[in-house]
């Protein structure tokens, strides 16, 4: 069979091009959603069959006798389309695909506006952070539904600090319908938009920082301990954090780490957990002076406060206060191949570590660091205690 995989765009019949109502008129056998085969004109002789789930239609497919067939798709056959998932179960068949208009084409259409500087992002029936999402200072485009609408993805980033930024939502686009609404995220987080909408935020601000490790004295450290800089850097390494990683940060204090790691693990999630008041409302501080948005506070003591924590693919510990093993043994019941780090400064802390991290693949490096500070016209180098880097894995069994 002869099986053209087609988008009509928006949805509305105007939109797909013509190509594609070559291959719908002379096609035997047409599948989609009911609400796109209802925008259809009638074909003598055509069968139709309502379906979405790529399993369904390539069962109808290998049911249904024809000589060519139509898979209708909203949008773009390759804009997060349920063609990806559809093309692999056809290998029986003779398939072509015929690409639609794209809603974000449509909504910047709209505005005029170009797209190809735009962060793409599909919130529709899958997990999607949006403050992770918006973090590289461009404008973001989300594709909605189900549970993430423009109101809950607005809703989180006014929980993230971003409440002021500038959303466009497009509703019903191409249908006669259509809106185009202006507002900030604050304001659309309390508004109902209709199920099939688009949304665009502008640029999230970013730091006007340098690329690499970030200087101590550009952070706010009020009476709180922070981990210095060399440190942070070697942390980084042995982390080997990936774009989308979820990482916890237990003891966050200032949030220096937190921030480091989330500017990293871009894409990804980072948990800062901390209990003293003062430590807490400076990871706030420097989150948003570093446009770490990324950065999630959970205020409490460890393990209690990592219980509801997603499972983290990395964990630093910069504090434990006594209670390393059950840290440890937390993250490791959520992810058993999660890797840890640690620092230590005391021998009684390495000592403790060493026998957290017995039965586990352990790497210890010491760091010695010097800064040179000047003495009249000399410069004497006077050092920083010495730091222990303990990381760890689970022994990989075979």
């Amino acid at each position: 069979m002869n099986v053209t995989l087609l988008g009509l765009g928006g949805g509305a019949p105007e939109n797909a091009t013509v190509e594609a109502w070559d291959a719908l008129e002379s096609a035997e056998l047409v599948i989609g959603a009911m609400r796109l085969l209802d925008t259809l004109p009638e074909v003598e002789g055509q069968r139709r069959f309502a379906a979405v789930r790529a399993e369904e239609i390539a069962a109808l497919l290998s049911r249904e006798s024809a000589e060519s067939a139509c898979v209708v798709m909203s949008g773009d056959t390759g804009f997060y389309s349920g063609a990806k998932g559809l093309l692999p179960l056809l290998g029986g068949h003779d398939c072509r695909v015929l690409p639609g208009v794209s809603a974000v084409q449509i909504l910047a259409a709209r505005l005029g506006r170009p797209w190809q500087d735009w962060t793409l992002r599909s919130a529709h029936g899958v997990d999607c952070d949006p403050t992770a999402a918006i973090m590289r200072g461009k404008p973001t485009f989300f594709l909605t539904g189900g549970s993430h609408t423009p109101a809950t993805i607005c809703q989180a980033l006014t929980d993230a600090g971003l409440g002021e930024i500038a959303v466009t939502v497009g509703e019903n686009l191409t249908y006669p319908e259509e809106q185009i609404i202006h507002l900030t995220a604050a304001e659309a987080a309390e508004r109902d938009f209709a199920p099939l909408s688009v949304l665009l935020t502008e640029a999230a601000p970013l730091p006007d920082v340098p690329a690499g490790g970030l200087a101590d004295e550009l952070f706010t450290r009020g009476n709180v301990p922070m981990t210095k800089q060399e440190v942070r850097a070697a942390v980084r390494s042995k982390l080997a954090l990936q774009r989308g990683d979820t990482v916890w940060d237990v003891g966050a204090g200032t949030g220096s780490v937190s921030v480091e790691l989330a500017l990293t693990a871009d894409e990804g999630r980072v948990y800062a957990v901390e209990r003293d008041g003062e430590a807490l409302a400076l990871i706030e501080e420097n989150r948003r002076r570093f446009g770490a948005w990324n950065i999630h506070v959970v205020p409490g003591a460890a393990p209690e406060a990592l219980r509801e924590l997603p499972a983290p693919d990395a964990v630093f510990i910069g504090g434990s206060k006594g209670n390393l093993r059950a840290i440890v043994d937390a993250a490791l019941e959520k992810n058993p191949s999660v890797r840890l780090c640690m620092t230590a400064i005391a021998l009684e802390t390495l000592g403790a570590a060493l026998e957290v991290f017995r039965d586990m693949e352990t790497e210890i490096t010491q760091l010695s660091v010097s800064r040179a500070k000047c003495a009249g016209e000399l410069h004497l180098l006077l050092a920083n205690n010495p730091v222990f880097l303990i990381t760890a894995m689970r022994r990989q069994t075979t």
